[in-house]
Order: C-alpha cells, then structure tokens, then sequence
C-alpha cells in the first residue's frame, strides 16, 4: 500500500515519481487550445511525470482528457490531483489508482494445455482414461515427474510474517506478493507456479503442511518468512523431501548480489578475495549473502544488525547470529554502521532506511561499491552514494543497477525442474550468479550496468543452464 509523507517533504527531498504510484485523472476542461497544456505544466510543477494524455471525449464547448502520471507517493498523487482541481476551468471526474487497476481480480488464472473438444480427448484426458497413468504412477512414482504438473510446477508458500519488509499484514493481504510472484515465474521461466498462503506461523505446522502437499509439485519456493524461523523450516524441508526447497528471500537475493558485485569488482579492478565487505542486516537475505560470499571466497565480512556490528563476545545470540560471529569479523569490530564502513570496500545493505549519509560513503576505501537495496527507501540516498562511491546500486527500478531477485528464481527453478533435481545446492548458487554476471558480457560493464536488464531474454536460459550442469 502507498506510503504517506512525512510532515515537511518538499519536491526537493521527496523520493522520485514511479510507476508505483501511476494515476490517470480524468479531467474536462475548455475547449480552447492553451487548456491542455495548462493540464500539462500543472502536473509538472507538482513534481509528477505526465506519462500519457489521451483525449476521451470533446464537443465544442469542452474536452475530456485522460492524464497519466507518476507520483511519488499517495500524498503526492493527491497533492496532484488538488493542484488540477484548482486550475479555472477544469474539473476532476475521476481518479484511477492504476496499482489497484492491474490488481483488480488477481493476476494470475489457470489455462487448460489440452482443448478438451471431443468425448475422444475427454475420455483421454479424464475417466476412463486417465485411470491408467494412474496405475503407471502407483507403479512408479517417479513418473509423476514426466506424466503430472509436477513436472513444471512449483508452490510459491509464505506464513506472511515478513511482506516485502512490511511486515506481519495477514494472509489475505500476503497474496497479492504471491500472485506477483507466480507471474513472474511464468512469464521468465516458464514455470508454472502457485501461491500457497497459510494462515499460521507455528514452525512444525508450516513443515507438516508443506510435507503433506509437496507430491503435487515439483519444487518449493519459501517466500516472506521472517527470520530466524525460516532457516529452520527450510532445513528441515530439505530433509524431509525429495523435490528442490528454495528460500527466495535468501538465496534469490544472494545469487543477484553475487553476480552483481563480480561485475562491479570487475568496473573497479579489486579480486573478490582482497575485499572488505560490511552487510547491514543479518536476518534471512543477509546471512545467505554472507555465506555465499564466503563460500566465493570474500576476504572479509562484517554482519551488523540493530543490535550493532555482530561480533564474538555477543550475549543471547540465535544459532544463526552464533555462526555469523564465528565465521565473519576478523577484527572483532563492536561498534557503529559508519564505523563499520570506514575503509571498507563493500557496502551492502538489506535492512532499513536512511542508516547512512553521503559523508559515511565518503569514509570508505577508494572506487567503493554501494548496494543500498532496502526498499522502497535504501539505507542511503543513491544520489548521495554515487558522490563518493564508484558503483551504486538499489533495489529500485527507477534507479540505475536494479538488484532484483527476478533475475535468479525463474531460472534457477528452470534449470531444477528440467534436471528433475531432488534438492538445491550451493554449487546451484554460484553457477546461477557466475551466469547472470557473464550476461552482461565484460566489454559493455560499467558503473551503470552490472546486472543485465530484468527483460534479458537470455537471462533466464543462461542460468537454467548453469544450474542444469551444477
């Protein structure tokens, strides 16, 4: 949902219009050949971006436009809106939030693959055909991977306790993420996808769940569970079944930043393993950044959450939070962000707004890298980033180097269910990012494009392929 303004937000320091919050204002005005226009300079110096202006309907005394515009936020829509209203002449006759339009009846249906035209292919494709494959499959299971949806289907499951970092909002309000979700599946990868809402987040009946549907699917792909419950049920999902478990918000999210953080090394001439790399937040996405770093063979890490840098010597520390403090830190720093940051190579950033200025960037080591990917507002103003860092990047679309997850789980799931894989690995993980960052091709990097584009077409193949071969 929209995100008011904070009282004293001016078109200065208010974050960019996007197509987040696009409205189409149906407007009429006179019928004389400034009114447009008029239209036009109002919604600019609002601060908005016109997108489109389409003409309705007109007689001779009066002309009914559609004007479609970026805002920022829903205070700026509406600050927009009134400004129209205002102008002499003009009348607002509606407001279309074009968000909710794109919503509106769910994004997703399910599309039969046969026709089903005649009693032949209905006797084929239900009773009393059907009860053959049946038998064939009680025979052998593991047909169901070539002669069922389990072929090509994957269950996109949250418990809901972590929306997109907005946290706890209910079932209901969490499948909007996931429908979302199962399109972007289909649309990159191909693969077939359903959301999968539970309405509970006890731990063991997360796990008895998922267990008791996974024959229907050929993958599971955990969404918005908050940590530190999902490194437990992932985990033990993997245990328990026989088709691929996959935490989008961990590895998705370390698979992009890996891939994206070659190409920025590559832009600035340093080796992966003579970098110093901070990481603000430790909860799911940041432990799996970590640990995939780690695993490359980054040459030091450290992980700080709201309780300061994580560091041995910590009180109380969760399993996860234990490991972090005996793998990372070499030093043992104990103190603040900007601390941390000095003289570090790296920053990266999957926690919360505004924890840095231009000036704690500027104390970092020369040609820095800045990955501020909270979202929708990153830990430090990438205007402000790119003064004295050499890469930056956000989680953003509007924003140069998008970090985005789509770039990963389409293919990854891809290269899964076409290798008829049993479970996901880490060598997955490292193929997936290495083939990402190879898309871009080392002739066209620069400190603008270190991720390929999210509409790539050979984004999604590349990586299927090389999780296909991990």
């Amino acid at each position: 949902m929209a995100r008011p303004t904070p009282k004293g937000t001016t078109v200065a320091n208010r974050a960019l219009p996007s197509a987040g919050f696009s409205m189409t204002i149906r407007v009429a005005v006179p019928a004389d050949a400034s009114a447009i226009g008029r239209l036009t300079t109002c919604v600019g110096e609002a601060g908005a971006i016109v997108t489109a202006l389409d003409v309705v309907d007109s007689d001779h005394l009066s002309v009914v436009v559609d004007v479609t515009c970026d805002t920022a936020d829903s205070d700026h829509a509406n600050q927009v809106v009134e400004g129209l209203r205002a102008l002499p002449g003009v009348t607002v006759r509606k407001v279309s939030d074009r968000t909710f339009l794109l919503h509106l009846g769910g994004k997703i249906e399910v599309t039969p693959k046969i026709a089903l035209r005649t009693r032949d292919e209905l006797s084929r494709a239900y009773t009393p055909g059907v009860a053959r494959v049946c038998l064939a499959i009680a025979e052998n299971p593991d047909d169901a991977r070539r002669l069922t949806i389990k072929r090509n289907t994957v269950a996109v499951v949250t418990d809901r306790s972590a929306v997109l970092g907005l946290g706890n909002l209910g079932p209901a309000a969490a499948l909007p993420v996931m429908e979302g979700k199962a399109a972007l599946f289909k649309r990159f990868g191909g693969v077939d996808a359903w959301p999968v809402v539970l309405d509970t987040q006890d731990t063991e009946e997360i796990i008895k769940i998922v267990t008791a549907i996974a024959p229907g699917y050929g993958g599971i792909n955990l969404e918005d569970i908050a940590a530190p419950r999902c490194f437990e049920i992932e985990a033990r999902l993997r245990e328990r079944l026989d088709i691929p478990v996959f935490h989008d918000d961990q590895h998705g999210t370390a698979i992009v930043v890996l891939a994206a953080l070659t190409n920025a090394l590559r832009v600035v001439g340093k080796d992966l393993a003579a970098v110093r790399v901070v990481v603000s937040g430790a909860g799911a996405a940041g432990t799996a950044i970590i640990k995939l770093l780690l695993r490359r063979g980054v040459a030091d890490v450290i992980a700080y959450d709201r309780y300061g840098a994580i560091h041995r010597g910590m009180a109380d520390l969760t399993p996860s939070w234990r490991w972090l403090a005996d793998h990372t830190n070499k030093d043992n720093y104990a103190g603040d962000l900007p601390g941390a940051i000095r003289g570090a190579d790296v920053f990266i950033g999957v926690s919360a707004p505004n924890l840095l200025t231009g000036d704690d960037i500027a104390g970092m080591a020369k040609d820095a890298v800045v990955f501020a990917l909270a979202n929708p507002d990153p830990e430090v103003d990438p205007r402000e980033a790119r003064k004295h860092a050499a890469v930056v990047a956000t989680g953003r679309s509007d924003q140069p180097n998008q970090i985005n997850n789509v770039l990963a789980f389409p293919g990854v799931f891809r290269g899964m269910l076409d290798a008829q894989a049993r479970t996901f690995t880490e060598e997955m993980a490292l193929a997936a990012a290495h083939a990402i960052a190879d898309v871009v091709g080392t002739e066209k990097i620069n400190p603008s494009v270190i991720v390929p584009s999210v509409f790539d077409a050979r984004v999604a193949p590349a990586v299927a392929a090389a999780v296909k071969g991990a």
